[in-house]
């Protein structure tokens, strides 16, 4: 096993583990994503879940990180069920520049998100759904009906973040 992934693994999913000491050396050593991918793929959902935390806090602000991994990232891992990995693939998708289709997956996924039995997975992906619209403003108006539908039905974390996002999109000149 990759030295990385010794890291990631052991314990239990309450903890992110070494997940901030794998951020640091991801930055430092790019190449380290292959590694990560890989441990997204892995059987042991605690290893999943760490690695996919050190991928989307590594790419906060380097998201070219995820450039080389964009296709098994929307085909592949956004398939997962796992809840602790959905929530950390859903910002992913608005870090990657999208062709028409790919966006068109993305924001379909991210709407079959809304639908997870976490309320966090349903609260990422409203968000991620906004942050795509605000990269693409023609998707707006379906977002934002989305996004008010889910502020009246959702769970608790799902109408206080839908308030939010509906005063952000309000703020930009679009609710």
């Amino acid at each position: 096993m990759h030295a990385v992934l010794q890291l990631l693994s052991g314990g239990d999913r309450r903890s992110i583990g070494e997940s901030n000491r794998v951020v640091a050396m991801v930055r430092e050593q790019p190449e380290l994503m292959t590694v990560l991918i890989r441990g997204l793929q892995s059987t042991d959902p605690v290893l999943r879940m760490r690695c996919a935390d050190a991928m989307e806090k590594a790419t906060i602000d380097r998201p070219e990180l995820l450039a080389p991994y964009k296709k098994i990232l929307l085909r592949k891992l956004s398939k997962i069920e796992q809840h602790e990995v959905r929530w950390h693939i859903a910002p992913m998708f608005t870090r990657l520049s999208l062709s028409k289709n790919e966006e068109v997956f993305a924001v379909k996924t991210l709407l079959a998100y809304t639908c997870d039995q976490s309320s966090i997975v349903k609260t990422m992906a409203m968000q991620a759904l906004v942050d795509l619209a605000f990269h693409n403003p023609a998707l707006l108006p379906e977002i934002e009906l989305h996004i008010k539908e889910l502020t009246i039905i959702g769970t608790p974390a799902m109408k206080t973040r839908g308030k939010k996002l509906l005063v952000k999109l309000g703020k930009a000149g679009y609710a």
